[in-house]
């Protein structure tokens, strides 16, 4: 089992002057203890269970090109993008230029959008339910078409593109590998088992449960189920010395045992560096063993 770090707070005590150094910090540490990847969230407000909307939040797609540039290995990515927050063509030439920056190694997290107050805010699109998850499927056909060098005229019920061109196109072939993050039964992992190469889904009694509708719906898309990645977020709190690790290893243990490959979560006060040495040192190779 490979582990991913995700960054969800910028609200660090040293303020926005030593953000970026921190930032660099902590990409680069975790890219030596073994991390695999390194994820941000794509929201302009930070939400009510991670601290108030007004704490910091950088822009994803300008982060992540931070980060690029201070890594070398650690794969790249958003968890998730939600699609109605760029048009698809500006989206994937996001993606693409990340992939092409840090030499291959970025992916495309992305789901519908929840956050309505943040679109409301910043006077961004938000449409209902529904209409999200059609704009989610055809982003996700724009993205594709793209990265296949298909220019022809794209028209859809939300979107066309008389001339969908990408240049310079993705180092990663076919394509930067998609990710549509969430558990919804109808939609979201029958658009996995239809377009994605990876699935993130939370831990609990239902993953289970969840694996199996994803299984289903890939007999019905006439996909090979083992070929995608299933991901599963999970927060990384090992504790000031490490008491927690065992905990983590358990339930890591139980989701490795229903098929999940990386574990992808946040770590309390990871601008410290000390949680990412003690993940480091006793985490990631035990996961590994897993």
């Amino acid at each position: 089992m490979e582990l991913g770090l995700q960054i969800n707070r910028f609200a660090w005590p040293d303020g926005p002057g030593r953000l970026g150094a921190e930032l660099a910090a902590v990409a680069r540490t975790a890219e030596e203890t073994g991390f695999h990847s390194i994820a941000v969230m794509d929201h302009f407000f930070q939400f009510s269970s991670l601290g108030p909307q007004e704490d910091p939040m950088l822009e994803a797609y300008t982060t992540l090109g931070f980060l690029a540039a201070h890594t070398s290995r650690v794969r790249l990515l958003t968890l998730v993008t939600g699609a109605t927050y760029r048009p698809p063509a500006v989206l994937v030439k996001a993606v693409t230029a990340l992939d092409v920056l840090s030499g291959g190694r970025a992916e495309l997290g992305i789901g519908a959008g929840w956050y309505q107050e943040e679109a409301d805010g910043l006077g961004l699109p938000f449409p209902p339910r529904a209409q999200r998850f059609e704009q989610l499927e055809e982003t996700l056909r724009i993205a594709l078409r793209m990265w296949s060098d298909d220019e022809s005229p794209f028209v859809g019920a939300h979107f066309r593109l008389a001339r969908p061109l990408n240049s310079p196109q993705s180092l990663s072939r076919p394509h930067p590998p998609v990710m549509v993050g969430g558990g919804g039964e109808r939609k979201t992992l029958r658009l996995v088992a239809r377009y994605a190469q990876a699935c993130n889904l939370f831990p609990g009694p239902e993953l289970a449960h969840k694996l199996a509708v994803l299984r289903e719906h890939c007999e019905r898309e006439g996909r090979d189920y083992d070929d995608i990645e299933k991901t599963m977020i999970l927060p990384l709190d090992v504790g000031s010395r490490g008491e927690n690790v065992d905990a983590l290893l358990t339930t890591m243990g139980d989701a490795a045992e229903l098929g999940i490959t990386r574990v992808i979560g946040a770590v309390p006060d990871v601008h410290s560096i000390t949680p990412l040495e003690i993940i480091g040192a006793r985490l990631v190779p035990a996961a590994a063993r897993l």
